[in-house]
């Protein structure tokens, strides 16, 4: 019993001594050390194993490999939109936005150099169906390239639907480029593009790996969905291409979503970051500018917006100070919906903040988890708010995946990132910061026809719930830093 006990304490010590070394050796904020510290003292063996896979930080090498690609096209769009423009009125006209309009372009040209567009065109889609509809009528269409990014991409009927557009196109001469997640496309069989491949598609995996199961970098995704065509017309929101997404799954029913076809030059930028995305992916096939990724359109519509990026490469986490300008600038209301709500202390505060001042919080989250884990700490979290005040409506129509926020009916975001730590952290991800009066009030208006499809989450409710679920929700909250 002795000898157990003495080695019982080694190991402890060890492994203790090993926990500290490993998680100090990086940088990270103050909970995120904490939450590893508990992972690796209390698991032993096990946690040292799951951060080999979920807590290593990405190579230097491989941020600069990222950070390498961020000039392609950027300079040549910027000094032609600068011609372009030289007498015309400014990109934010008092006609269309104020002057929180205005800080908000300029925190994104500083932080993420965004470019500002105007004269957009945008249709938003809330339904799956409508969506693909458009998507492949206008992948049908292309005349000189199909640039597309998706997190999941799933051979089922929708997904061999966009696959035999893009096969079209590549027979027809078209140049078309894929990239998907190694993750979260994992289902795909090696040879699914193997037709498009052979017809002169590329398809690349996103920090995929040959041994799957020993995917050092897996925590890292591409979680963007991004689709150019002919430089002119983009997609980019919240659908991934799946038939869960056309609400054919069980599990989680009609599959509510946001997502938006835009026209004019804020594709550009979308084209941008295609650009880097691919040439941070591929060894063998690097992308160079060409005057056709970059056609400079003339008007589409009225709207004013700025396409921002955010991802591990960067410590900057635009999306998220984007999400932070907004809620500290409101002064009416702020709408947000999410399937996962898991914010760090800086936005918790910032939305506190925004109650107490008597701002009309509204939150949405879905009724049912796709990740029960993450769903519980989102849960914790809708607790805090309804106590400090705010509104946490339950969507109850099927699975709510939007990713959206508005303020004032004034200015709102539409994109990819979620409103959890791994979007603004972990995650490389995309949004559009719209800046168009109209299109903020639509958006509002599809948050109030959800309202009548879900249902007011109150304090009585949560105070009925049972000892072993706050459990799980305050056990998962303590982990929100790396989710």
């Amino acid at each position: 019993m002795q000898l157990f006990l003495s080695i019982t304490s080694i190991i402890i010590t060890l492994n203790t001594f090993f926990a500290i070394i490993t998680v100090f050796r990086e940088k990270r904020d103050i909970a995120a050390t904490w939450a590893w510290l508990v992972v690796l003292i209390f698991l032993p063996v096990v946690g040292f194993v799951f951060y080999l896979f979920v807590g290593n930080k990405l190579s230097r090498k491989k941020i600069f490999d990222i950070k390498a690609q961020e000039s392609i096209g950027m300079y040549e769009l910027v000094q032609a939109q600068k011609e372009m423009l030289a007498d015309d009125e400014d990109l934010l006209s008092s006609k269309q936005a104020s002057e929180n309009a205005k800080e908000m372009a300029s925190l994104f040209l500083e932080s993420d150099e965004s470019i500002l567009t105007k004269g957009n065109k945008i249709q938003l889609f809330t339904d799956g169906a409508e969506k693909y509809e458009s998507l492949i009528a206008d992948m049908y269409n292309a005349k000189h390239h199909i640039h597309l990014i998706y997190y999941i991409f799933k051979d089922d009927k929708i997904g061999r639907r966009v696959l035999t557009a893009l096969e079209d196109r590549a027979a027809a001469g078209i140049e078309v480029l894929v990239i998907y997640d190694a993750l979260g496309s994992r289902s795909l069989k090696f040879n699914f593009f193997k037709k498009l491949e052979s017809l002169g598609g590329c398809a690349e995996s996103f920090f995929g790996s040959s041994h799957s199961l020993i995917n050092l970098r897996f925590n890292y995704r591409n979680h963007r969905k991004i689709v150019i065509i002919d430089g002119k017309i983009g997609y980019t929101g919240g659908f991934n291409v799946g038939d869960e997404y056309l609400g054919e799954y069980k599990k989680f029913g009609y599959w509510r979503d946001t997502h938006m076809k835009i026209e004019g030059n804020a594709v550009l930028p979308l084209q941008s970051r295609f650009l880097m995305d691919w040439n941070a992916t591929v060894t063998n096939y690097k992308l160079e500018y060409q005057e056709n990724y970059f056609p400079l359109i003339k008007k589409q519509g009225k709207t004013n917006m700025q396409i921002v990026s955010s991802g591990p490469d960067s410590e900057i986490q635009q999306i998220k100070k984007g999400y932070i300008k907004m809620i500290s600038m409101a002064k009416e209301s702020i709408f947000i919906q999410t399937p996962y709500f898991v914010p760090d202390d800086s936005l918790l505060e910032t939305l506190e903040i925004a109650v107490m001042s008597g701002i009309d919080v509204k939150i949405m989250i879905p009724n049912k988890p796709d990740h029960p884990f993450i769903y519980r700490a989102t849960t914790y979290y809708a607790a805090e708010m309804i106590a400090a005040g705010a509104e946490v409506y339950i969507y109850d129509n099927g699975f709510l995946h939007a990713k959206t926020i508005v303020i004032d009916g004034e200015i709102c975001s539409i994109g990819t990132a979620n409103f959890d730590v791994r979007s603004f952290k972990l995650n490389f991800e995309v949004n559009a910061f719209i800046y168009d009066p109209e299109v903020a009030k639509q958006q509002r208006d599809i948050f109030y026809n959800d309202i009548e499809k879900s249902y007011l989450l109150t304090q009585e409710m949560l105070d009925n719930q049972s000892k072993w679920l706050k459990f799980k929700q305050v056990f998962s909250r303590l982990f929100s830093p790396i989710l």
